[in-house]
């Protein structure tokens, strides 16, 4: 399976409590077989004591350390919200969950954060359907 389905990247999402929206996105990882369900508690727990915004208007859902055994295979999902949704400090409007195996983890990341550092790349996504979003993303 691949990092990034398609039917795991969702646009024009409305605004929700951030712990819906952890819920929400963690269970697309579950559903597609990336992680067992208790990974999506593990995110939460991650939230809880550090905030996964990384600025931009993105934020990075992932698992404590100690969910790693959750992990049946590296995967991500994608919320998009057009409005922005409130994430603490600041509103976002991406959501990239993140489920990676071992060093993948950081490997995933830092691929997001680099194809993501430029604020034009952020607007085009955000203004983009689920085909051009994969594309950016997965570079397919």
């Amino acid at each position: 399976m691949e990092l990034l389905l398609k039917n795991n990247i969702e646009i024009n999402c409305k605004a929700k409590p951030k712990e819906l929206v952890i819920r929400d996105i963690g269970r697309k990882l579950y559903e597609s077989g990336y992680v067992e369900a208790s990974y999506i508690e593990a995110m939460l727990l991650r939230e809880e004591s550090f905030s996964t915004n990384i600025g931009n208007g993105i934020a990075l859902p992932h698992g404590i350390e100690a969910a790693k055994k959750s992990i049946k295979q590296s995967g991500i999902a994608v919320m998009v919200f057009p409005e922005g949704t409130d994430w603490g400090s600041e509103k976002v409007k991406l959501v990239i969950a993140v489920a990676g195996i071992g060093e993948e983890h950081l490997e995933i990341l830092s691929n997001i954060a680099d194809k993501l550092s430029d604020i034009e790349n952020v607007i085009e996504v955000i203004n983009s359907g689920v085909d051009k979003i994969y594309e950016i993303l997965t570079g397919k």
